[in-house]
């Protein structure tokens, strides 16, 4: 008999999900992880299985010829851990598949039960947090797999393969490679360039306005803002057309600098008093526990987290036990979790703040996800964030402290106050100010949103008024001219995005963050602080799709691709028949023919170039171009005696090149065609350049063999003069000779910056230090420092559940980073190499070898994959029928 014949095997997805519910279910129960899907549509030509590969449909994954049969492989990186399943599967008497419990979640299910082929009873575990009772309970009530959800999944992943397999390809062609496309990215894509567009266009105007410095009769001061004059209203920047700069509301008056201290110095001789103070009552009810969306959101607002991050940290909690799961678009709160937030209610804050009944909230998504609970903290009674501190990092204290709090939020009562408005007149001219009174703080004692701090935040948004009375006089003691400029449209964030995006029901917040992800990783986007600015490729994706795939980034079409999709995971639509119609066609043309009509229809060199105006006047006024070329974007300006050219920074915002600045740019690229003067030592011209990463110097001329060139990455450039530049391209400079080793101290300049050197260590010199200005004792300190970029063991861990080898935790040349023997994890950014423990690295290693791409194979086998034309042909006449039927759902045998 086998060992494990009496126990039964469970499987979850990720190894800290096992560990936590084998902790749960005890000896009796063999927990172990899938590491994520076990079975995926290939990535790369070589994964396509060799009696695959002849068919047009090959290089899809997908064999859309009999009924859109998915071809499945196991990965690669995944064989051993499938192999791992299938021995333990051997020892048990049974198997539960416990993965999420949203599409994703119970498709690993299926292709679990496909790939395994079970002999033993299988039963289908469901909960949505990891808490012994929500366990037991599971336990005693499994069910069978839900085929609806999963055709869903499938039909959605089938969709998303099409879209993206079909129009990359042509983006490749006619743009340039790497260039790809997505049905949600794409549409992403486009809301961040239309925004850009609306900054480049804008227009943006200046007015004046004064603020009115009044105390009533007992001396009590407050501030006032010039409302209206002659009963003309001071505009606001609404009033204004952005297109145009110029007021558009004819009610309105627009004051210059000017007229602003001409009316100042009328009004200060003026008397004033109040006109009228009005007092209405204001009321606001808590906010609706976290979905997945909100969650995002308000972490990125109030924590400054990217969606990645957070998504990264909620993981982590759910799989510890410490929250529900955290893909979810339901507000709804189970009954024991609202009797749970309503006693913390009574405890925390007392009677006053408890309702009688409890709130109910509703999800206002269409087909709200899976999952039946929002996002709030495990179990019940809840447990503290203080109770929880030791046990969570930094980070993860305060993502599950936001959770608690809005958690508690939602079951207290409103907050209600007053808000009053004074209106003071004198010399014809209104002032107006307004306060807040809060009389009684409700939810906002424990949750106020936007803010870290709800009892300071209280303080702020109470504004308190002196007593003043209707027909009181009022001094004005002083006036305070003000301008103002109207501001563009602001670029979207992370957060705006995420909340555009829902609000238009394109996509679904469970994958929100892989989708800024993946823009971020083409290129298409870059931050600028926390703001999302597209790249010039990515004007040019956008504008050809729209040109030419117009509904493929229609938000209301895509909008009604997810209403589809959603209408197939709950029985009402068929799969096959809205993928035939999206991919064929049906009446209108589908993806298939669109896409294979555009291929010979698009100019490949006007797409990959946009007009950005042309100079009225000066010594070149012909078209100016922005372009992408091999080497990234440049400026093109065609002028009658030639062409000229410059390279574009890659991280220039689009809405920050207008005409005259690329006028600039073109007139810098020519003089860097000029030498700046010669190198005395070698008696080479030295040249100032602007590339692709930034400026740099060149000595010697283009065709020559020993031509050298430097970055002048910390260099001030823009005042460059030849001194310096000779300098420069001196280096390396010998500044000494080590005591030790007795070989040279070198300074240098490198892509890096600045930089020491002996022999074959090299550390970087402090900001804003020149090589020339290092000394050697300087250099010397910083040679005895350990390097930076050497791999360094900073904590070992327990042998791998996976690969059996150890986990270790090393310090490399691009930061921490931790190893199992077979992948590399980095560490996020912001988390702390001291509070990486055994599980985290583990989930580290977990999500970055669901992620890595196989190796490539070598030698002979990829040889031999090698195909004639005549061969190929061949085998489409021959074997295309015995092939289609192996196609379809079952993957081939690994």
């Amino acid at each position: 008999m086998a060992k494990n014949a009496d126990k039964s095997l469970v499987i979850v997805e990720s190894p800290a999900k096992a560990r936590t519910i084998g902790k749960i279910l005890g000896a009796d129960f063999q927990v172990e992880a899938s590491v994520g899907h076990v079975r995926d549509l290939p990535n790369k030509a070589d994964q396509v299985p060799e009696q695959f590969k002849a068919f047009d449909w090959a290089k899809l994954g997908v064999n859309v010829q009999e009924g859109f049969q998915p071809l499945y492989i196991v990965p690669p990186d995944k064989k051993q851990q499938v192999t791992k399943l299938k021995k333990a599967l051997k020892e048990c008497k049974d198997l539960y598949l416990a993965t999420d419990e949203d599409r994703e979640g119970e498709a690993i299910s299926w292709h679990l039960c496909q790939l395994l082929q079970p002999k033993v009873p299988v039963r289908r575990l469901v909960f949505h947090e990891i808490t012994e009772e929500a366990i037991k309970e599971a336990l005693a009530s499994p069910r069978d797999i839900d085929e609806q959800l999963v055709k869903a999944q499938e039909a959605r992943r089938i969709l998303d393969r099409l879209y993206g397999y079909e129009v990359s390809p042509l983006l490749w062609r006619k743009i340039g490679y790497g260039t790809s496309a997505g049905r949600v990215q794409s549409v992403a894509t486009r809301l961040i360039v239309q925004r850009e567009r609306q900054r480049r266009a804008f227009v943006s105007a200046t007015y004046w306005d004064l603020i009115g410095l009044f105390a009533n009769t007992g001396g009590q001061e407050f501030k006032a803002e010039l409302m209206s004059v002659d009963g003309r209203k001071i505009p606001s920047g609404d009033d204004f057309d952005s297109a145009t700069g110029k007021l558009a509301n004819e009610q309105c008056i627009q004051l210059d600098e000017k007229g602003v201290h001409e009316l100042a110095e009328r009004l200060r001789k003026a008397e004033f008093r109040i006109v009228s103070v009005e007092e209405k009552p204001w009321r606001s009810a808590p906010y609706a526990p976290f979905t997945t969306s909100t969650l995002q959101q308000e972490a990125n607002r109030k924590l400054g987290f990217t969606a990645r991050h957070t998504m990264r940290l909620a993981q982590g909690l759910y799989e510890n036990g410490h929250i529900t799961y955290m893909r979810t678009d339901s507000t709804n709160l189970a009954q024991v979790a609202v009797q749970a937030a309503r006693d913390l209610v009574q405890s925390e804050y007392g009677g006053d703040y408890l309702p009688e009944k409890p709130r109910v909230y509703s999800s206002k998504v269409k087909n709200a996800q899976e999952a039946h609970e929002a996002i709030r903290p495990a179990g019940h009674p809840f447990e503290t964030p203080q109770a929880m501190k030791a046990a969570l990092s930094n980070d993860e204290y305060r993502l599950f402290e936001l959770i608690w709090k809005r958690t508690v939020a939602s079951q207290m009562k409103d907050a209600h106050g007053r808000r009053i408005t004074i209106r003071i007149e004198g010399e014809r001219a209104v002032f107006q100010t307004s306060g807040k009174i809060i009389d009684f703080a409700g939810y906002l004692r424990a949750y106020v949103e936007g803010s870290d701090d709800p009892e300071a935040e209280l303080a702020d948004q109470e504004t308190l008024l002196p007593q003043v009375a209707e027909q009181e006089k009022v001094d004005c003691r002083n006036l305070e001219e003000k301008s103002h400029t109207t501001q563009a449209p602001a670029r979207f964030t992370e957060a705006s995005l995420t909340a555009e995006l829902e609000k238009r029901g394109i996509g679904r917040p469970s994958t929100y963050a892989s989708i800024i992800d993946t823009i971020l990783n083409r290129e298409y986007v870059f931050k600028k602080g926390k703001a999302l600015a597209p790249t010039w490729t990515a004007f040019l994706v956008v504008r050809l799709m729209e040109d030419h795939l117009s509904r493929l980034v229609d938000y209301e079409f895509t909008a009604e691709m997810e209403e589809q999709l959603d209408a197939i995971s709950r029985g009402e639509a068929e799969h096959l028949k809205y993928l035939q119609r999206f991919y064929f066609g049906d009446g209108d043309p589908g993806l298939k023919p669109r896409v294979d009509s555009k291929m010979e229809e698009i100019d490949s060199r006007e797409s990959r170039r946009m007009i950005l105006g042309q100079p009225e006047s000066g010594e070149h006024t012909g078209p100016i171009y922005v372009c992408i070329g091999k080497n990234g974007p440049y400026l093109l300006q065609e002028n009658p005696d030639g062409e000229r050219k410059a390279n574009l920074f890659d991280q220039l915002p689009p809405d920050e090149l207008d005409v005259p600045a690329a006028l600039e740019l073109l007139a810098k690229a020519e003089k860097g065609d000029e030498p700046m003067g010669i190198d005395p030592a070698t008696q080479k011209p030295i040249f100032l350049k602007l590339g692709r990463w930034g400026p740099y110097l060149q000595l010697g001329m283009v065709d020559d063999e020993d031509k050298k060139t430097v970055s002048l990455k910390g260099i001030p450039h823009d005042d460059l003069d030849l001194e310096t530049a000779i300098k420069l391209v001196s280096l390396p400079k010998t500044i000494g000779e080590h005591p030790e080793s007795k070989e040279p101290v070198l300074a240098c300049h490198g892509p890096y910056g600045p930089y020491v050197q002996c022999g074959k260590e090299r550390r970087s010199l402090p900001r804003n230090t020149l090589p020339w200005e290092a000394s050697l004792e300087q250099a010397l300190q910083l040679l005895a420092q350990p390097k930076r970029g050497s791999k360094q063991l900073i904590k070992q861990f327990e042998e791998s559940p996976v690969t059996g080898n150890v986990v270790q935790l090393m310090e490399g040349r691009y930061g921490p980073y931790v190893a199992d023997g077979t992948t590399n994890a980095s560490l996020p950014r912001d988390m702390n190499p001291d509070e990486v423990t055994f599980e985290k690295a583990l989930d580290l290693l977990a999500e970055r070898a669901a992620k890595a791409p196989p190796k490539k194979k070598r030698g002979a086998k990829k040889k031999a994959a090698k195909k004639t034309p005549a061969k190929k042909a061949a085998k489409k006449k021959t074997g295309k029928k015995k092939t289609k039927k192996k196609g379809g759902k079952k993957a081939t045998k690994e």
